[in-house]
Order: structure tokens, then C-alpha cells, then sequence
């Protein structure tokens, strides 16, 4: 789907900045490595968490095309292929199928609570 791909890319861009910034920030902090690490871990966390607030406004539209068309919030087969190729990602990126698994599901329950937040006709908080 063409929003996984903008946002892998949005992904990758912040990436390659955020590793620019440790960089400029290692050049500041010679003395620390840990210290630098732990700044580029922070700067990463930060990424990470727009990432997923994006990941989860573009969840809201379907969510709402979902509401509007009657299509049930939960489609196990997709669900099953985002995981599926996550898995291989995050294996190239030297992480356990275990871990990606346990961040995809907690990632799609909260996707499914704002979807059905949405059907309800609750707010969902951004």
C-alpha cells in the first residue's frame, strides 16, 4: 500500500538526519561515548514516536473510509502479510521475529482501538 511506502521513506529520511544530529552531537561530546549514545538513542526515540503518531493518523482515515463503507476494523490477512514482511525486515536489521511480532501486535491493538473508537463515534485522542 502507498502509505506503508511513504512512510518507510519518511522513516528512512528522519533516519538518515538523525544520524547526521549524533553525529554533529558526538563532534560536541568526545569525552562521553555513552553519553553520545544515549543522545542518539533519545533522538531516535523521538523518531520513533512521530513515526508511529503518523502511522496512526493515516490508521484514523482508514478508519473512517472503514466506518463509512461498513468494512469490519479487523482484516486478518492483512494483518498477517504487514507482519509477515516486518518480520523480514526487522530480521535483516538483526532483531528477533519474537520482538517484531510483539511490537506489531501491540501496534495493531492500539490501530484497532482507534478504528473502533471511530465506528463508536468516541473521540480519539491524536
Amino acid at each position: 500500500m502507498k502509505i506503508i511506502q511513504v512512510l518507510a521513506s519518511l522513516v528512512i529520511s528522519i533516519g538518515v538526519f538523525a544520524t547526521c544530529q549524533a553525529q554533529t552531537d558526538s563532534k560536541q561530546n568526545t569525552d562521553n561515548p555513552m553519553e553520545i549514545q544515549r543522545r542518539k538513542i533519545d533522538s531516535l526515540d523521538k523518531i520513533l514516536i512521530a513515526t508511529l503518531g503518523a502511522r496512526e493518523r493515516a490508521v484514523k482515515e482508514i478508519g473512517i473510509y472503514k466506518a463509512k463503507h461498513n468494512i469490519a476494523s479487523l482484516q486478518p490477512a492483512r494483518f498477517q502479510e504487514v507482519m509477515k514482511r516486518s518480520i523480514e525486515a526487522g530480521t535483516k536489521e538483526g532483531l528477533s521475529a519474537e520482538f517484531i511480532t510483539k511490537l506489531l501486535n501491540a501496534i495493531h491493538e492500539e490501530s484497532l482501538r482507534i478504528e473502533d473508537s471511530l465506528r463508536s463515534g468516541n473521540n480519539v485522542s491524536q
